[in-house]
């Protein structure tokens, strides 16, 4: 895992890692919930519809965007990033 305390560098580089798989996650889960919930604010659609695609949104948002909080630290923890 390592070899004791880190530099400051080193935790820094954490650090903006945390905040860079945060915002990208927030970003994709937002284009991603638009993508889906988004035509309930453009069409007049039925409620249960409407509401169903909302929830989908959502659900989808959050899952993709724990995915891609996970992949990013993942790729960091490698070092590939």
């Amino acid at each position: 895992m390592g070899s004791g305390t880190r530099g400051q560098a080193q935790r820094d580089a954490v650090t903006v890692e945390i905040g860079y798989a945060l915002f990208s996650a927030c970003f994709v889960g937002f284009v991603v919930f638009a993508a889906v919930a988004g035509p309930v604010l453009v069409w007049d659609l039925p409620t249960g519809f409407g509401k169903a695609l909302v929830w989908a949104g959502t659900a989808l948002g959050v899952a993709l965007g724990v995915v891609r909080v996970v992949h990013v630290l993942r790729r960091f923890a490698r070092g590939d990033g």
